[in-house]
């Protein structure tokens, strides 16, 4: 398992180096952010991934002096939120890596959802009485939509670490802080699940920091990885029987669609994700009925082996129709109808995520993001895509309509160019 944390680069992520004097750095940061909310002042003066964070924050019309989060969130949602967030499964992990050393440095370690909306706080009580005052806490959203340029809404927004200091912050109640985050993907699909944050008094600042945050946020997401292989490796113990019971092709997966063991056909890794109300098309087999079992569901041949994806550009949203011994309609955003004309246009040969990054955002820069996309799409079409390159499974047959409409208000390049 690779972890799907970037690597830690000091240079680009600690907000101060070794030697910095943290006062008058304080200060002449407190400088740029009042030149530049004056407009006398390039945003280049400050490190790149702050000028980014204060552009597209005055872009949204954040009030520096009024940055206070919406809600809080009531204590039902939150728990909701908990309980439904994989990452209140390493909780243990974070808080034997983070919990004490914030104690003993004052802060306060907070883990949020993918919205940025704080899910658990721990750590030094005096800090966490001050993080109150600021709105610091759980229920609490911080994505800089909400208040600015700060750890947890920057490092969502750049999908990378984050450590921030002082003037730093877009909103001035907060420059008297330092806050270090790191994202945590989903190890099997790169889907970002939260990030981890450790903030305090700007005094506090250490580049160690960084290190420690993105040690423990690897940590978890290895927990996470040998969590899903406990599942599968339970699941195929009552696989075994029920696979055996079966006549031609079957296979039993977990509620995301994860594969434990098939029978009477090739090995494949993910199909969709079940639901107990439709048939669910599996590459290599057909059209199969989802069967509820222990721990995930059992999938066997209805019928016909043949199955013919339609991409409805016209519809709004945009749809799959996939059609085989029956039909069912999966919507699309506008996102993965690009996405599958694509690798409809791309055959056989597939496109990987450097290739569907460069052809939705002109770089090769988005590969989180694009996994993350292609997880969520395979999560409704499963086994019709393959991955390793990503391409439309072989036995599938295609039907692309007039790719024009899409291209006429897409931003992705390589559907604009389609249409040229």
């Amino acid at each position: 398992m690779a972890s799907a944390v970037p690597e830690l680069r000091a240079e680009a992520v600690c907000a101060l180096r070794p030697g910095t004097d943290v006062g008058r750095h304080a200060r002449t940061l407190a400088h740029l952010h009042d030149a530049v909310l004056a407009g006398d002042a390039p945003p280049d003066a400050v490190r790149g991934l702050v000028a980014r964070s204060w552009e597209r924050v005055l872009a949204q019309g954040v009030d520096p002096e009024h940055g206070e989060p919406g809600g809080p969130l009531g204590a039902d949602e939150v728990e909701r939120r908990r309980t439904s967030s994989p990452l209140h499964r390493v909780l243990p992990e974070l808080r034997a890596a983070l919990t004490s050393v914030a104690e003993d440095a004052r802060h306060v370690m907070v883990v949020t959802d993918a919205d940025g909306v704080l899910l658990w706080r721990e750590g030094s009580t005096r800090v966490r009485h001050r993080a109150d005052a600021l709105g610091f806490t759980e229920g609490a959203t911080w994505s800089e939509a909400s208040v600015g340029t700060n750890a947890i809404g920057t490092a969502l927004a750049e999908g990378a670490p984050v450590q921030l200091f002082a003037a730093e912050h877009f909103v001035r109640s907060h420059h008297v802080w330092t806050c270090t985050a790191c994202p945590v993907h989903d190890p099997r699909t790169g889907e970002l699940l939260g990030v981890v944050d450790v903030s305090g008094p700007a005094e506090t600042i250490h580049p160690t920091t960084v290190a420690l945050v993105g040690t423990a946020v690897k940590l978890a997401e290895a927990s996470l990885w040998r969590q899903h292989e406990g599942r599968l490796d339970a699941l195929r113990g009552v696989a075994a029987p029920l696979l055996s019971a079966v006549d031609g092709a079957g296979l039993v997966v977990d509620d995301h669609g994860w594969v434990a063991a098939v029978t009477g056909m090739p090995s494949i890794d993910r199909v969709a994700a079940p639901r107990a109300d439709r048939p669910l098309a599996v590459h290599g087999v057909g059209v199969c009925v989802p069967e509820p079992v222990p721990g995930g569901w059992l999938l066997r041949l209805a019928g016909a082996r043949a199955l013919t994806l339609t991409l409805d550009l016209a519809s709004r949203p945009p749809r799959a129709v996939v059609d085989g011994s029956s039909r069912w309609v999966h919507p699309l955003s506008t996102r993965h109808a690009e996405v599958l004309v694509l690798l409809a246009r791309a055959g056989a040969q597939g496109m990987d995520a450097g290739a569907l990054s460069a052809a939705l955002y002109g770089d090769r820069e988005h590969l989180v993001t694009v996994r993350a996309e292609m997880s969520r799409l395979r999560r409704g079409l499963g086994g019709l895509l393959l991955a390793r390159p990503y391409r439309i499974a072989a036995d599938v047959r295609v039907e692309l309509p007039d790719v024009t409409p899409l291209a006429a208000t897409s931003t992705a390049p390589g559907i604009r160019a389609l249409s040229s």
